[in-house]
C-alpha cells in the first residue's frame, strides 16, 4: 500500500479565470512517490470519509478546521535586491530607480551583505506563500546564485544586465555581459532567465547574442515594457539614434528587432501598448506580467504608472500572469497583489477582474507560463503535494469562492501589512517547510 496522508479543511483550487473548486468541508489525500509527495484525491469529506476512513490515523492524518488549503502562489515578476527600497518616495519611474534603487542594487557588489540579505529575503518569500515565479537580481554573479540557492519552490532567475545609460558602479561591459550570461546559463541551466534590465540599459547587440543563446538553452528571457509614457518616449528617442533602429515605431518593436519575445518571454508591465504591439505579443506568445500594486497610483504606496488595460489584454489573446514587482510593489504578499487587481480594474468598471480570477493569475497562470502546469499551479491529481493553510475568522463560510475570496481578503485592506500574516502553514511536495500559529 502507497504511504498516503490526509488534509481536512476548507479547499480552493483555481482551474481559470472563471472556474476554482470550492469544497468548505474537504479532504486532500496526497502519496508518496520518489522523494516527495503527490496529490492523489480531492474530494468532500463525507466522500472522503467513506473512501479512505480505514486508511486513516493519527499519524497520517492533519484536521486544519475550517482554516483555508490553497495552492501556493506564483510572484511572476520581482527584483530581490529591491526589498529596501519598497516604501521609498515614487514620484516617478526612472528618478526613483536613479536615487534609490540603483544605490541600493549596488551594494549587492559585497558578498557577506549580498547572502545575508537573501537568507532574510528568501525565508521571508517562503512565509508569504510564493512558491515560484521569476525573480531580478543585481548585476552580480554571487548574488544570482544566492537567490537560486535560497529561493523554495520553482523560480527563473536572472542577473540584470545594464551596459549604457547605468550608473558606473553597475555597468557592465557587452563581453562582460555575455560571457557572465554564458557562464550562469551553463551553470543553472533552465534555472537561470537572461534578463537586460529594459531596452534603456541594454545594447541591441546583447540583447541580441543573449537570446540567441537563451532560445537554444531553452531558458526564460524576462525584462521590462512600456511601464510609463515618460520611459517609452525616453526609449524610441535613444533607439532612433542607434544603427538598424532608426524607423523603430514602438518599445515592442524593439524587443521583436532584438528576439526578445517569444513563448518563453516575460514582460514586466506593459501598460501602455498599441493594438498592433498587443497583436505582436499575442502572435509570438510572449506573456505580460500585470503589477498592480507597483502600478498603483502614488496614494497606495505605487510609482502611479497607469492601468493595465485588462480588456484589451485579452481581447488579443495575451498570456498573462499577476507579480508583486518588489521594489516598486510595497508588499510581497500576493493576497495584496489580488486585492490591488480587483480593486483597481472594478472601480474603473471592469467586472471581469474578479477575485477567482486574481488567484488563477497568480497561481496556475504562473505555473502555465514556465511550462511547469503539469506538476505545479494548483491542487489537481497527480501534481506536487505543495499548498498553503490560511487560517480565517469567519464562521459562516460562504456558498461561492468569489465572495470565499472577497471575504477572506477584503477584511484587511486597510492594514495592508497584515497580508503577510495570513499564511500559517506552507508544504512544498508534502514537506512543511513553513509553520506559524497565527
Amino acid at each position: 500500500m502507497q504511504k498516503l496522508n490526509f488534509y481536512i479543511g476548507t479547499i480552493l483550487n483555481p482551474q481559470n479565470d472563471q472556474v476554482c473548486d470550492f469544497i468548505p468541508q474537504g479532504l486532500l489525500v496526497t502519496h508518496k512517490i520518489g522523494k516527495g509527495y503527490v496529490i492523489k484525491d480531492l474530494l468532500p469529506l463525507k466522500e472522503g470519509l467513506l473512501r479512505y476512513q480505514k486508511f486513516m490515523n493519527k499519524k497520517n492524518t492533519t484536521d486544519f478546521g475550517h482554516s483555508l488549503i490553497m495552492p501556493g502562489f506564483f510572484d511572476m515578476h520581482f527584483h530581490w535586491v529591491q526589498d529596501d527600497v519598497r516604501m521609498m518616495p515614487k514620484d516617478s519611474l526612472l528618478e526613483w530607480l536613479e536615487k534609490y534603487t540603483f544605490p541600493t542594487e549596488a551594494k549587492f557588489k559585497n558578498k557577506t551583505y549580498a547572502l545575508k540579505k537573501a537568507q532574510v529575503f528568501f525565508k521571508t518569500l517562503t512565509e508569504e506563500g510564493t512558491i515560484g515565479g521569476a525573480i531580478y537580481s543585481s548585476i552580480h554573479e554571487h548574488a544570482l546564485n544566492y537567490a537560486i540557492k535560497k529561493a523554495l519552490g520553482h523560480f527563473v532567475v536572472g542577473n540584470v544586465l545594464m551596459n549604457m545609460n547605468s550608473p558606473l558602479e553597475l555597468t557592465q561591459t557587452e563581453e562582460e555581459s555575455l560571457e557572465l550570461t554564458k557562464k550562469l546559463m551553463k551553470k543553472h541551466q533552465q534555472k537561470f532567465c537572461f534578463t537586460p534590465r529594459f531596452a534603456i540599459t541594454t545594447t541591441p547587440r546583447v540583447m541580441k547574442k543573449g537570446a540567441k543563446l537563451s532560445d537554444k538553452h531553452k531558458c526564460f528571457k524576462q525584462t521590462h515594457l512600456s511601464e510609463t509614457p515618460q520611459e517609452i518616449d525616453f526609449v524610441i528617442s535613444l533607439y532612433k539614434k542607434i544603427t538598424g533602429f532608426e524607423k523603430v515605431k514602438s518599445y515592442t518593436d524593439i524587443y521583436q528587432k532584438t528576439g526578445m519575445l517569444g513563448k518563453r518571454s516575460l514582460m514586466g508591465h506593459g501598460i501602455h501598448l498599441s493594438k498592433k504591439e498587443l497583436l505582436t505579443l499575442s502572435k509570438t506568445q510572449t506573456a505580460l506580467i500585470h503589477c498592480p500594486t507597483s502600478n498603483a497610483p502614488l496614494s497606495e504606496k505605487g510609482l502611479g504608472s497607469g492601468l493595465f488595460d485588462l480588456q484589451k489584454v485579452e481581447k488579443y489573446k495575451v498570456r498573462w500572469a499577476l507579480g508583486s514587482d518588489i521594489g516598486g510593489g510595497p508588499f510581497l504578499s500576493m493576497f495584496d497583489v489580488m486585492r490591488s487587481f480587483v480593486h483597481q480594474h472594478q472601480k474603473t468598471g471592469v467586472k471581469e477582474a474578479t477575485y477567482v480570477k486574481a488567484l488563477y493569475r497568480s497561481t496556475l497562470a504562473g505555473a502555465e507560463i514556465l511550462g511547469i502546469q503539469k506538476t505545479s499551479g494548483n491542487l489537481n491529481p497527480g501534481k506536487e503535494a505543495s499548498f498553503l493553510v490560511v487560517p480565517f475568522s469567519f464562521r459562516r463560510i460562504p456558498t461561492n469562492p468569489e465572495l470565499f475570496l472577497k471575504r477572506l481578503i477584503d477584511q484587511h485592506r486597510k492594514n495592508r501589512e497584515d497580508y503577510s500574516k495570513l499564511v500559517e502553514m506552507v508544504y512544498l511536495k508534502g514537506d512543511r517547510v513553513y509553520f506559524h500559529k497565527v
